[in-house]
């Protein structure tokens, strides 16, 4: 058989400048794309390390030890991250999430925390602070976290069977350490504590239902997220891809939910929660979640941006290209030149990838390639 070789394009290098217009108009606390969504919820990329290797994301052939990683000069400083996210405030972000690669790999990251807390929406109001992590380090930072301002966390696990999870990995960490490190966070006092599952059908789909069991009644709610064809190297196929109407209909035949309404606008997850006997939601039972980027495109009502570690903007999880902000920070810009730089990108916004993606040809690896999700965040 032919060695499988995975081209990788290092989109750190092709991205687009933001341009600042020659009429700078201050931010008036609403912006929206060509479709009328709103920015709301902005993605911080502080890191494109992680420690693990899960294939899905990071698969070992492509992110190997030969990897060139980001030197650390090109990485935006806290300083400079807690800036940007201001200004992203005055345009109507709400919700500011720290993602990786493996965010609590970035040393001291509980001094941007503190920063970040410290700001202030434009109805006067602390941003909605969060982070997502592999949990591999949670147990030992979940305190420092929560002390700095840090309302909420979601950890990614992909299943309970300690093999099936050291094999999804791919560095042989084993799952009762991730399971620490959510104990410490609901010790530490962090609420609405999340669990993300990456479902592969044939891979860890046998794991849905001891998950649900494990986290039923736990106040940890359970999301499960169905196998996506983010970036260009995950070996993506959609015989692999579990519906989330079929993972659902495997959860109600032994755990019987209902259906919730959404919580806010824009929210990615389906929301089902447990009943009790008489067939109502039990709140102390909880619920689960599905994301189905796939089989049921939510890009209507997207309100998400991404800003990676070297600090380009991108307005999709499955974007080919982003807008460089870094060159404008360090260029000396003020304030007014940047959030002047950052409207138009949002208004011209027409993402729709998911919805658009049975008709999409096939990638055939010419042309430009998904920016990897390590490196932008989930």
């Amino acid at each position: 058989m032919a060695e499988r070789v995975i081209p990788l394009v290092d989109q750190r290098i092709a991205a687009l400048a933001a341009q600042v217009p020659a009429q700078a108009a201050a931010p008036t606390g609403l912006l929206t794309d060509t479709r009328g969504r709103p920015l709301r919820d902005l993605r911080i990329s502080v890191t494109d390390r992680c420690n693990f290797r899960c294939n899905y994301c990071m698969p070992k052939e492509v992110f190997d030890k030969d990897h060139a990683y980001l030197p650390h000069n090109a990485l935006l400083s806290f300083e400079e991250i807690t800036r940007l996210a201001r200004l992203f405030l005055a345009h109507g972000v709400r919700k500011i999430r720290l993602t990786g690669g493996e965010p609590l790999l970035r040393k001291n990251l509980e001094e941007l925390v503190a920063q970040l807390a410290q700001l202030r929406t434009v109805d006067g109001t602390p941003p909605d602070l969060t982070l997502t992590t592999n949990g591999s380090l949670l147990a030992r930072k979940a305190r420092a976290l929560k002390d700095a301002g840090l309302n909420r966390v979601t950890v990614s696990l992909d299943g309970l069977d300690d093999a099936v999870f050291r094999r999804m990995n791919d560095v042989d960490f084993p799952v009762a350490d991730v399971l620490a490190g959510i104990e410490a966070a609901h010790a530490a006092g962090l609420s609405h504590i999340k669990v993300n599952m990456v479902v592969k059908r044939g891979t860890n789909d046998h794991e849905i239902l001891p998950m649900a069991r494990h986290f039923r009644g736990t106040g940890t709610t359970l999301r499960f997220i169905e196998f996506m064809d983010v970036g260009a190297t995950n070996g993506w196929r959609m015989d692999e891809v579990l519906p989330s109407a079929e993972l659902i209909a495997r959860l109600r035949a032994e755990l019987p939910l209902v259906p919730l309404s959404p919580t806010n606008p824009g929210e990615t997850a389906e929301r089902w929660g447990y009943t009790n006997a008489q067939g109502q939601h039990d709140p102390a039972l909880g619920e689960v979640g599905v994301i189905s980027s796939v089989t049921q495109a939510f890009c209507h009502d997207c309100n998400r941006a991404r800003l990676s570690t070297e600090g380009k903007l991108f307005l999709c999880l499955f974007a080919t290209q982003g807008y460089d902000l870094r060159t404008l920070l360090r260029g000396g810009a003020t304030d007014e030149a940047i959030a002047s730089a950052i409207a138009p990108i949002w208004q011209q916004r027409t993402d729709r990838y998911s919805e658009l993606r049975s008709s999409l040809p096939a990638d055939t690896g010419d042309g430009a390639r998904r920016v990897e999700m390590s490196y932008i965040g989930g």
